[in-house]
């Protein structure tokens, strides 16, 4: 994880992602935890928001959706 120095921008689709602008990482939206380009799998597209985890999506989704548990 050390070798991640350039963040990248991304466009985010359903299914994939385009590189906007190359880089290591992205940065998770909720944790600012950065995320190599090739571990990236969790994002939402119409916020064009991306995640570190499922359960930082989970979360994510559930604070947009007004959900208690």
């Amino acid at each position: 994880m050390n070798d991640l120095k350039t963040k990248a921008e991304v466009l985010l689709h359903h299914g994939q992602f385009q590189l906007k602008s190359p880089g290591d990482y992205v940065e998770c939206s909720v944790t600012k935890e950065k995320i190599a380009i090739e571990n990236l799998k969790y994002w939402n597209v119409d916020l064009q928001e991306v995640y570190a985890s499922p359960e930082v999506a989970l979360k994510r989704y559930k604070e947009l959706n007004d959900i208690n548990n």
